[in-house]
């Protein structure tokens, strides 16, 4: 038995069964990404409040009429349809946006859904990370998913993203810079947008993956590759660039292969952590992003680039996710500056002058690195004060262990301080 369809027209027909009925629908969707899908919004509206498209328009006749946005308030207001909330924001969307491509804005209030979040964002592991990379079945789609989560690179843009983006001699640099123009990214270049550029790096796993997808193409698949041919392709003849639509595809058989949903905006939440926690520049995240920067000078220079690369590959360890090995290292450092930050506030406990501090701060690299050589240092330090005071040893500070404590506590010492490795800092009387 067939299954009854819930609505007459498909995003697939919709386009042919009735927007090409209307020139003004036709001209609109034209400009537009997502053709179908917009097209089948506006006439599910149509549908729903009973007007085709001209007769839409015809609203907005005289510009002082507030009857196009009565009639939207009235639509996005009613709980009464079947159809969820997010769908009704998503028509809303699409309804202002053929008014304002056929010059007949919609005042901006108009139409507003309000709604809960009922989901929190998805935030993905790494292990997750390799579910999904581990579920590609062609270098393409591996090297998609390592790009896309480092570079913060949007679906739009992968549609359109080439070859040339990539700085020259990529190969050779070990985390490649991307620079796209205003024109492929958020707001086109256009208004407050022109001049916004993308300047994002590809990690050294991402680049390893995007040279054997590139490899795949020219030795395999026999294409040839220029500066002009758009990085992601169909990797079967005729070969032609992936559409806005097909990324969607893609991630769905991924998450259905690996078990794991995930989205290809996922992939800017994550690289935005990221450098959340290396600290980095606010401005810096927002270049990496694709957004506006306000008082930014156009061209970007090279020394920027430069800066920015420096900044970001601080934080490669938190992006990676096929070297495991990494995260360790970065952890090591990350728990090291802590345990110096402990022995800073111990020297300042045990009545060290901040000047004094401070120099033992500017040594670092020179007589110390580590955390246990800044002790030495520390304690050659209050060792000397204490001959300077004729032998009293109020200065006098050890460091143990915990299972030792006992028995310094009964001979007079005192705790000063708890290190997160297990040991303590103890000061004598």
């Amino acid at each position: 038995m067939a299954r009854k369809r819930k609505y007459e027209l498909t995003e697939n027909e919709v386009v042919e069964r009735w927007a090409k009925h209307y020139p003004k629908v036709m001209t609109w969707i034209g400009k537009l990404q997502k053709r179908n899908q917009n097209a089948w919004l506006l006439w599910l509206f149509c549908k729903t409040v009973g007007k085709t498209p001209d007769e839409l328009l015809a609203l907005k006749d005289d510009p002082r009429s507030r009857d196009a946005e009565r009639l939207l308030d009235e639509f996005a207001g009613r709980d009464n349809l079947e159809m969820p909330k997010s769908v009704r924001g998503t028509i809303v969307i699409a309804v202002k946006s053929f008014f304002k491509h056929n010059y007949s804005d919609l005042a901006k209030a108009s139409g507003q859904v309000f709604f809960v979040k009922q989901k929190p964002y998805r935030k993905h592991s790494k292990d997750e990370l390799m579910k999904i990379y581990r579920a590609a079945q062609n270098p393409r789609d591996r090297s998609l998913i390592t790009f896309t989560w480092s570079t913060a690179i949007a679906k739009e843009s992968l549609s359109k993203i080439q070859w040339k983006h990539l700085e020259p001699d990529w190969e050779k640099e070990e985390i490649p810079h991307i620079a796209l123009p205003d024109i492929i990214i958020k707001g086109h270049g256009r208004g407050k947008y022109q001049g916004v550029e993308q300047h994002t790096f590809v990690t050294p796993e991402a680049k390893r993956d995007l040279a054997d997808y590139k490899d795949y193409l020219e030795r395999v698949k026999g294409v040839k590759i220029t500066p002009q041919t758009n990085m992601w392709i169909q990797i079967n003849a005729p070969f032609e660039p992936l559409g806005y639509d097909a990324f969607s595809k893609i991630a769905e058989a991924l998450s259905q292969r690996s078990g794991v949903a995930f989205g290809w905006h996922d992939a800017r939440r994550y690289v935005e952590t990221a450098l959340e926690e290396i600290k980095i520049n606010p401005n810096w995240a927002r270049k990496i992003r694709g957004r506006k920067v306000k008082g930014e000078e156009a061209p970007y220079s090279r020394p920027a680039i430069e800066q920015l690369r420096a900044a970001y590959k601080e934080a490669v360890p938190l992006l990676e996710f096929t070297q495991p090995t990494q995260i360790t290292e970065l952890q090591k450092r990350q728990e090291e500056e802590r345990e110096i930050q402990n022995l800073i506030n111990s020297a300042k406990l045990l009545g060290i002058p901040e000047e004094e501090i401070q120099v033992l701060l500017k040594e670092r690299g020179k007589t110390w690195r580590k955390a246990s050589e800044l002790v030495v240092r520390m304690r050659a330090y209050t060792e000397k004060r204490t001959e300077a005071n004729g032998g009293n040893s109020n200065g006098t500070f050890e460091e143990i262990h915990e299972n030792e404590l006992v028995g310094y506590l009964r001979t007079g010492w005192h705790v000063v301080h708890k290190l997160e490795n297990g040991k303590v800092i103890i000061r004598r009387g």
